[in-house]
C-alpha cells in the first residue's frame, strides 16, 4: 500500500509504517497520512486533492481526528476496517478565477477598519439587497464546526450554511440546499474572498460579484468503524 506523509512524523512512526509494509512517498499514493490537526487536513487536501486522507492527531485541538492511537489507525488501514466518506467541496468564482474549499468560502472586508456592503442572491432570488458588516461565511456540512459555528453557535449536517459576520442589523444564519448557487455582489469594498486556510485569495472590488456553488470535485475522508 502506497502512502504520502503530510506533517511532522517521528522516526519511530515512519519506521513502524515501513515495518508493517507501507511504501512511503511514491508518486501515486493510495492514501495521504496527515499528522496534525484540522488545519493540516485542509492543507493536505490543497496539496494532494482527491487522494483519501487519513488524519492522525498531533494537535491539542482537532475536531476531525479519530479517537484512536497511531498504531490502531495503521492496523485498521491494513485490515481494510474503514470507509471512505465523500464530501462535497465549495468553489468560489469571480472574473475567471476560482478557489476551492472543504470547510468554507469566506468573503471578508479587505480593510478591517471599514465594513463592507454586499448583496446576496440565492438561485437568482434576492435575499439581501444590502447587508453591512465584516462579510459572509458559506460553509459545507463538513466545515460547519469551524468558522460557521463560531459565528452562529450552531452546526448542521445537511446542506450549505450561510453565516453573516458582525452585521450591523440582525441577520439570521441559514442552511440551504447544497446545490443552490449563491451570488454575492460587493457594493462597497474592498473585500477579499478566500477558502479554508489557503493563502491564495481573490480581491473583490466594488461592483464585483463572486459566485459560490457546489464543486464537482469531492473530498475523500477516511473514517473508521467502531
Amino acid at each position: 500500500m502506497n502512502i504520502k506523509i503530510f506533517g511532522k512524523i517521528s522516526k519511530a512512526e515512519k519506521d513502524y509504517l515501513k515495518k508493517v509494509g507501507f511504501k512511503i512517498n511514491l508518486p501515486i499514493p493510495d492514501f495521504v497520512f496527515v499528522f496534525g490537526g484540522d488545519g493540516s487536513l485542509m492543507k493536505a487536501e490543497q496539496k494532494y486533492p482527491k487522494v483519501p486522507k487519513v488524519i492522525i492527531k498531533k494537535s491539542k485541538i482537532c475536531k476531525k481526528c479519530p479517537k484512536l492511537s497511531f498504531k490502531k489507525i495503521v492496523s485498521k488501514i491494513k485490515n481494510k476496517n474503514f470507509e471512505i466518506k465523500k464530501f462535497y467541496k465549495l468553489e468560489a468564482e469571480s472574473k475567471n478565477k476560482k478557489i476551492l474549499g472543504i470547510n468554507d468560502i469566506v468573503i471578508h472586508n479587505g480593510n478591517p477598519r471599514h465594513a463592507i456592503r454586499y448583496s446576496v442572491a440565492i438561485k437568482d432570488i434576492d435575499f439581501y439587497k444590502e447587508a453591512i458588516g465584516d462579510g459572509v461565511v458559506v460553509a459545507t456540512s463538513f466545515g460547519a464546526t469551524g468558522y460557521f459555528r463560531s459565528i452562529t453557535d450552531s452546526i448542521f449536517y445537511v446542506g450549505t450554511g450561510l453565516a453573516f459576520n458582525n452585521s450591523t442589523e440582525s441577520i439570521d444564519h441559514m442552511v440551504i440546499n447544497e446545490n443552490s448557487e449563491i451570488k454575492i455582489k460587493i457594493t462597497r469594498g474592498p473585500a477579499e474572498c478566500y477558502a479554508d486556510n489557503n493563502p491564495r485569495r481573490m480581491l473583490l472590488k466594488e461592483g464585483q460579484t463572486v459566485v459560490v456553488r457546489k464543486s464537482k470535485e469531492e473530498f475523500n475522508f477516511v473514517s473508521f468503524y467502531n
